[in-house]
């Protein structure tokens, strides 16, 4: 199985890599369209490979991606960090409960007490 997830990354690498070949061209990226930056003072651009736009947007997206499902997700985090709190709760009340009523020493030993 090892073998199995060093393959599958040794292609994405490869894939990776041929991408990265294949888009080496230069672009140029500006912060906004030339219309709306002369207003703002928004004139900033900077020049780059293809495969670096391509692989910078793809982890951004990632990223986003698991924030807004850490967002999402927070509700049920949430409720569980409650019932977990309450699960230990009634666990210390069961142990003192069971500690009054003698419960778990032996039976003749608790007649006698």
């Amino acid at each position: 199985m090892r073998y199995i997830r060093y393959l599958f990354l040794a292609v994405i690498g490869l894939a990776l890599i041929i991408v990265a070949l294949g888009n080496r061209g230069m672009v140029t990226l500006k912060l906004a369209p030339d219309a709306l930056a002369a207003p703002f003072g928004l004139t900033g651009s900077v020049t780059l490979p293809l495969f670096l736009v391509i692989f910078l947007g793809i982890v951004v997206g990632l990223l986003i991606g698991f924030v807004w499902e850490w967002m999402r997700e927070f509700k049920y985090r949430s409720g569980l960090n409650k019932k977990d709190k309450e699960v230990h709760r009634l666990e210390r009340e069961v142990k003192v409960l069971k500690a009054k009523t003698g419960e778990g020493t032996d039976d003749v030993l608790a007649l006698l007490d």
